[in-house]
């Protein structure tokens, strides 16, 4: 059992970018899988795609490489609220990633987002991760 299956997830990416893997896969859950679909829509990952199994099915998300220097789009990917220790914001509050180049997702009430749609709702929650 794996008490924080955000940070495995994040993990796995960074794992799969540091051993420059195309392909990874990820148990799936309905979390994991807006945490994909943010990282898609703002151009971090390259596609994605959710398979069903007998259990709880899996994500398959292709990462990005820059076809020339074959540096990867995710350089750092961190944690910020943890099961030990929730880090939550309110709208005014929301932090701002390498100065606006990345983004930080967040948990509110209206379900997973990037740091920017929460600022233009004007909605605060919990920091889940930064991303840049």
């Amino acid at each position: 059992m794996n008490t924080d299956p955000i940070a495995d997830f994040l993990t796995r990416i960074r794992n799969g970018v540091m051993a420059k893997h195309r392909v990874i896969e990820i148990p799936a859950s309905n979390v994991k899988k807006a945490l994909t679909k943010i990282l898609f829509e703002k151009g971090y990952i390259l596609n994605y795609k959710f398979e069903e199994d007998d259990k709880q099915g899996i994500i398959k998300i292709a990462l990005k490489y820059h076809p020339a220097t074959k540096m990867p789009a995710l350089t750092s990917l961190e944690r910020v609220s943890r099961p030990g220790l929730r880090k939550y914001v309110p709208a005014e509050k929301l932090p701002r990633v390498m100065n606006g180049l990345g983004i930080a997702i967040i948990s509110t009430s209206q379900g997973i987002m990037s740091d920017k749609e929460a600022r233009k709702l004007h909605i605060g929650g919990e920091v889940l991760c930064y991303i840049s």
